[in-house]
């Protein structure tokens, strides 16, 4: 059964570093969407946060605080 003419080495070589630097472009593509969407997750839940302390009429200080003498309480339980 007759084949067709094989491609020289020096051709499958340049095809597959083709190959790879398609792929490397597609992955940093895909990498500055996934950063971009976890910006925008951090900034909506930035926005959350926010809008929960002034309804409580807090300060972004009273609550850091109020969270660090929890931290630090629980702490001090596992001990």
């Amino acid at each position: 059964m007759a084949r067709g003419q094989r491609k020289p080495i020096e051709e499958k070589i340049r095809e597959k570093e083709e190959l790879i630097a398609s792929l490397k472009t597609r992955l940093q593509a895909e990498e500055k969407e996934l950063s971009q969407m976890q910006k925008e997750k951090q900034l909506k839940e930035l926005e959350a946060l926010s809008e929960m302390l002034e309804e409580a009429d807090m300060t972004v200080a009273e609550a850091r605080e109020i969270l660090e003498q929890h931290i630090y309480d629980d702490e001090e339980e596992s001990d």
